[in-house]
């Protein structure tokens, strides 16, 4: 079995607060929130009425997708990904195969968490039982799992592994360590890796019933997601894709790619909804077990992490995830990593989150900053009791370090972490 070292040449992004890698950069560098203000969501009664959606004109989709495939495409989760997905291609310095024989060796693990509900309701309100046939020949591929990567890999040619994963909010993380491992082991030379989530009521209608959803920033929105706060009421839901192109370092050097960043290693597992994990709360044993064996495999010592980017939802749960970090670290209150995380700025955007946060801690490794937590000046207490208050920033850091940690946590009591580190020559 060989054991390549893997690398990421490629970055791509459609989130709310940014939809080119330039933007996005810097959004984050600038606390600049995505969240808005969701007329439709206030005339459905929904009590969170704010929401992070990515913003672009139908000119660039043009750029993505044949006028008959945009025809009868419903799926917005299919257009986020298709476009991070095929922006992370090209930032990668590669062309879409165009020849009739498949590229056998790059391959793509998109997940996403729904698909085509859109096109389910078109469909409910439009025919009738004896109708289904008028469903068209577009509904397939639309509303099957795996559509968001039979989109890409169609664009693209690509002949390895294509395939769709769906892990909860542990979706992204989990789609980079599995193209992370097949890279490794020698069965591809490179994959894109990424996720996706659809937007609109239907997608974000059972939050707001769990009454998981924040409703006291309806007038302010870019308030409304509170990470680390004494003042969150929960998270603000969202939607995108982020992309990222991971190689083998010999393919990246052959042809002389950038590097971003280095993948090190990760881990993924499940707390059996045992202890106290249940279907939409984390088993605390298991996140820090997750965390302890991610760094394991990666060979690093738990003191050499530097940031993490953390899951952190503006729930109540933001507690128990430091108080996880810090027992799996062993970290002392002085000594413990930065943290941020980016869901005050976009909301929590499901299945597309740990794709999306992945991304900007690429970006935060390459370029050399931590980007600031906002909306979090009147830190949780229980929080400012376990870690001294200045490793949660604020305010955007000029710093150059070598290794940051990021994990996301999901429904189903799912945990994925996964170790980057700063790539240097040699």
């Amino acid at each position: 079995m060989d054991n390549n070292r893997v690398v990421i040449t490629g970055l791509g992004i459609c989130a709310p607060n940014g939809t080119t890698i330039p933007d996005f950069t810097d959004a984050i560098k600038n606390g600049i929130s995505g969240i808005k203000h969701q007329p439709e969501l206030e005339r459905l009664g929904f009590s969170c009425q704010i929401a992070g959606m990515p913003e672009f004109d139908e000119e660039r989709i043009l750029r993505y997708f044949t006028p008959l495939e945009l025809r009868n495409l419903n799926s917005t989760g299919i257009t986020y990904g298709v476009i991070a997905g095929l922006d992370a291609w090209a930032d990668a310095g590669l062309e879409r195969n165009t020849d009739d024989e498949p590229d056998w060796d790059s391959g793509t693990i998109f997940g996403t968490g729904t698909s085509g509900i859109d096109k389910f309701r078109w469909a409910i309100n439009k025919i009738d039982d004896m109708d289904i046939r008028k469903l068209g020949s577009s509904v397939v591929v639309q509303t099957m799992a795996s559509g968001v990567s039979a989109f890409i890999s169609g664009k693209l040619g690509l002949g390895n592994q294509v395939t769709t994963n769906s892990s909860a909010c542990a979706t992204g993380t989990e789609s980079i360590l599995l193209a992370f491992e097949r890279i490794k082991s020698g069965q591809a030379k490179r994959m894109l890796a990424g996720s996706t989530s659809d937007s609109g009521p239907y997608i974000w209608g059972g939050f707001d019933a769990m009454k998981v959803c924040t409703f006291k920033h309806n007038n302010e929105p870019e308030k409304g997601s509170r990470p680390m706060s004494l003042t969150a009421s929960g998270f603000v839901p969202g939607s995108g894709a982020g992309a990222l192109v991971l190689e083998s370092l010999e393919s990246a050097l052959n042809r002389n790619a950038k590097i971003y960043a280095e993948v090190l290693g990760g881990h993924i597992n499940s707390g059996g909804q045992r202890g106290l994990g249940t279907m939409t709360a984390p088993n605390p044993v298991a996140v820090q077990r997750c965390i302890k064996l991610a760094i394991e495999s990666s060979g690093i010592r738990s003191d050499a992490i530097e940031v993490v980017n953390g899951h952190l939802t503006a729930t109540s749960k933001d507690a128990l995830e430091i108080e996880n970090w810090k027992n799996a670290l062993g970290a002392s209150s002085g000594n413990f990593p930065y943290i941020n995380s980016l869901k005050g700025m976009i909301g929590h955007c499901i299945s597309a989150s740990g794709s999306i946060e992945c991304v900007a801690s690429i970006l935060e490794l390459y370029e050399g900053f931590i980007f600031p937590n906002i909306n979090c000046e009147d830190l949780n207490p229980e929080i400012s009791s376990m870690i001294d208050k200045n490793r949660i920033p604020q305010k955007l850091i000029h710093n150059q370090f070598d290794i940051l940690a990021k994990a996301s946590f999901g429904f189903g009591d799912i945990n994925a972490c996964v170790i980057f580190k700063k790539y240097k020559n040699g």
